[in-house]
């Protein structure tokens, strides 16, 4: 991906996510983003194909997905009379296949991104993520959920720079 067209994509992913559209706003969303891929430039992905555009807009959509689902499961929660019922907090190990610090880091935050889920922290080895959860059903299928969707979308970006 051009860095003109990933400046373009983070100054509409700002706008999105302070809900203003004006031009000083996406400048400024622009000039964030330039600031945060020079931060960056060593632990993001290299994009050597139109496939890696794909992919990593298919994890943006996921993410989307997974936010709005989330919200309307925790607004159902919190809007029930029984609350306390339907509350099951838990502390949930999360076994990881990413290894790098960015895969790590971009799981951990979208999972805390996401309404009902809070990544609480990252075992010193850093092959497991302690992961909160507001409802707990099934441990297995909190752990199935995160490494089938948000890890395996993350995974697929950044495969191509481990030559897989």
């Amino acid at each position: 991906m051009s860095l003109l067209l990933l400046t373009f994509l983070l100054s509409f992913i700002w706008a999105l996510i302070t809900g203003t559209f004006t031009l000083l706003n996406l400048l400024l969303g622009a000039v964030i983003g330039v600031a945060a891929m020079y931060l960056l430039r060593s632990s993001l992905p290299k994009p050597k194909a139109p496939s890696q555009i794909r992919r990593i807009l298919s994890l943006l959509l996921l993410f989307l997905y997974e936010l709005m689902l989330s919200a309307i499961r925790v607004a159902r929660i919190v809007l029930d009379p029984q609350l306390k019922k339907n509350l099951r907090p838990a502390i949930v190990a999360v076994p990881l296949d990413v290894k790098r610090d960015a895969e790590i880091m971009l799981l951990a935050n979208m999972i805390t991104l996401t309404p009902g889920t809070l990544s609480l922290d990252v075992s010193e080895d850093k092959k497991t993520l302690f992961v909160h959860v507001l409802t707990l059903d099934s441990k297995e299928a909190v752990v199935a959920d995160i490494k089938n969707g948000f890890e395996a979308k993350i995974r697929e970006i950044y495969e191509d720079d481990l030559g897989n």
